[in-house]
């Protein structure tokens, strides 16, 4: 953490992040990066974005430069930016290295997958944009949304055993345990992770399934696509045998929504604590 606000410090204080703002011509690296930038009215100087970065609204016709882990120095460069957004998951670190020394500034924000991780990188992106009041904004709105999260999940009994499925391509199949995004959306939520035995994704196997005997199976909508929507999801190898299978409780959210710690995770709690409890199934 310390590391990553050092950077974000060395960042902003070379002389090409000097220039009026309101007049950058930004590349954005990341999903939440880039939404956090366009939650701030800025979308108009951002002049490229990462493939992660296409469901965000007013994103998907801007160039884009590939995805944030595996960019290349030579397609940021050909946008003339005069400043490179990034969380501190970007590279590799030789093409950041490279945009530096071309005299482009890289700002990299905190990486992590919680409330305060989202409210810093706000922070730091309203800062660099000379935002701040509308970045107050957006985090008053996120306390908002949390705070009725919470009275929500305090007033009820029901905390509901989740089981978190994520297909990132054709053939992959796997579960979340604890530490990841996911993981921590589960606990904000006020469920309980399915999966306790490990960090990280696994391959979910029909005995752990079983195993896991959720109340609710969870997945982001590009996995509910890619499964065929609820009853391929519902006819995975052991779900059947599961209460969450049995009562077919299966809960989709957009991935950048649910996942990415953004300016609308207060919105993304609130509907997730709505959702599990509600039985608002897809």
């Amino acid at each position: 953490m310390i590391a990553g606000f050092l950077l974000i410090a060395l960042a902003a204080s070379s002389p090409a992040s000097a220039a009026d703002p309101a007049q950058a011509r930004i590349v954005t690296l990341g999903g939440p990066v880039t939404e956090a930038v366009f939650a701030l009215a800025a979308g108009s100087r951002v002049v490229g974005v990462d493939d992660s970065s296409q469901a965000v609204e007013g994103a998907a016709a801007l160039p884009k430069v590939g995805y944030y882990r595996t960019v290349g120095a030579e397609g940021i460069l050909s946008l003339r930016p005069t400043l490179v957004i990034a969380t501190e998951e970007a590279g590799p670190k030789a093409a950041l290295d490279q945009l530096r020394s071309a005299g482009v500034p890289v700002l990299l924000l905190p990486a992590e997958a919680t409330v305060e991780g989202a409210k810093r990188r706000i922070r730091a992106v309203a800062e660099a944009l000379d935002l701040r009041a509308e970045g107050a904004a957006l985090l008053a709105r996120m306390d908002v949304d949390l705070a009725e999260a919470a009275s929500q999940i305090g007033s009820s009994s029901d905390h509901p055993k989740v089981l978190f499925l994520f297909a990132p391509g054709q053939n992959a199949l796997s579960a979340s345990g604890r530490g990841t995004a996911a993981d921590e959306m589960i606990r904000l939520a006020g469920a309980t992770n399915a999966i306790d035995g490990y960090q990280g994704y696994k391959p979910l196997s029909a005995e752990a399934a079983i195993a896991a005997q959720p109340m609710v199976i969870l997945v982001t909508t590009s996995t509910l696509a890619r499964l065929g929507g609820k009853p391929g999801v519902l006819a995975l190898p052991g779900l059947s045998a599961t209460p969450a299978g049995r009562a077919g409780r299966v809960v989709a959210l957009e991935d950048l929504f649910l996942l990415g710690f953004g300016p609308r995770t207060g919105a993304a709690v609130k509907a997730l604590a709505e959702q599990l409890r509600g039985a608002d199934v897809q």
